[in-house]
């Protein structure tokens, strides 16, 4: 491709900015998933984006991102909506009646907050999670996306993403994991895992 041609394309990339929301996963099983979708509320809010984060799993602890999201309101907000992590014995998936019970309530919340038009994206963290384990309905984040207001982006993230919302998504990424601390018995870190 010649440089004046090369130009023209990346000149046409930003000349089709639209106000129609996109779709996008951030899944694997790689670090960054959460990572990147918070890139994303940064990039938003430095053009003035009301930005929703949404966070299915991680509990009332306060974690680095929630400490600076104070400090970025109103133009992004955190809400921690979980109640911890779900444990697993023998490989098998052990949520309580109340992670249950959470995680429905927590997905008519976040509808709730997608249909209210209050904001430009909502990031709905680890809810690709709560969908492998069974806890939401596949459909139902389905017939979220496809019914909800057409200028709000929605990111999803966490392991497992299902096929189904792989197909309407917009963009979807794949975190591979290559090499991980935990690995070598390192635990989380502070301002690295949380």
């Amino acid at each position: 491709m010649d440089l004046e041609k090369k130009n023209n394309c990346s000149q046409n990339i930003y000349k089709k900015d639209s106000k129609k929301g996109l779709v996008l996963i951030n899944t694997g099983n790689g670090k960054g998933k959460t990572t990147a979708a918070l890139g994303l509320a940064l990039r938003a809010a430095g053009h003035n984006f009301r930005v929703l984060v949404l966070q299915f799993i991680k509990g009332p602890w306060k974690t680095g991102e929630a400490k600076i999201m104070e400090k970025l309101k109103p133009l992004i907000e955190i809400e921690q909506l979980g109640r911890g992590f779900i444990k697993f014995k023998n490989g098998k998936l052990q949520p309580t009646s109340q992670q249950i019970d959470n995680a429905i309530e927590s997905f008519r919340y976040a509808r709730e907050k997608i249909y209210s038009s209050k904001y430009d994206m909502v990031i709905l963290d680890e809810i690709n999670n709560l969908i492998d384990y069974g806890l939401l309905s596949v459909e139902d984040v389905v017939d979220l996306i496809k019914n909800k207001p057409k200028e709000i982006s929605i990111v999803l993230t966490g392991r497992n993403a299902h096929h189904k919302l792989v197909d309407i998504a917009d963009t979807v990424t794949e975190m591979k994991e290559v090499k991980h601390a935990f690995s070598n018995g390192i635990k989380a870190r502070k301002g690295i895992e949380y």
